[in-house]
């Protein structure tokens, strides 16, 4: 008989349900990112180790919620570029519009095993990972709006 630690996690269905809900309401899905060297995003908008992107359908090309990365093309400064985010990387989904969505629990670098023929950023030559924040002490988890 398995144990828990078998199951496969329950969050990408989550971001998935909280995306589509956002999309049948016609709210702006929002997502919060915490980014290390695994992510690839536009570091010139990282703030605090952190990102927030729109995941709009208007404002995003092939997107994909996968179970272990989300990926997509998004434009900044009106150069497409190419995003991908691992799911263990994901610190919220939620609508613009009301702040409706869910907030996850940090998980530390490698908790998620990086899927085959990942083409994850690698880390910048020299630079160590920024600080990690210590996670939230045990609770209910909170959603802050991020503007």
């Amino acid at each position: 008989m398995g144990t828990n630690l078998d199951l496969p996690s329950t969050k990408p269905y989550l971001i998935r349900a909280i995306h589509q809900w956002c999309t049948d309401n016609g709210f702006t899905p929002y997502l919060a990112v915490s980014v290390d060297a695994r992510t690839r995003v536009p570091m010139e908008h990282v703030r605090d180790g952190q990102i927030v992107l729109n995941l709009d359908y208007e404002a995003t090309g092939r997107l994909e919620i996968g179970n272990d990365v989300i990926t997509f093309q998004a434009r900044f400064g009106g150069v497409a570029r190419d995003l991908l985010v691992p799911i263990g990387n994901v610190a919220a989904i939620y609508a613009r519009e009301n702040g409706g969505g869910m907030a996850f629990e940090p998980e530390p670098a490698g908790a998620v095993a990086e899927p085959e023929g990942s083409t994850a950023a690698p880390g910048r030559d020299g630079e160590p990972e920024p600080p990690r924040t210590p996670p939230p002490p045990a609770g209910r988890a909170k959603l802050q709006r991020v503007k």
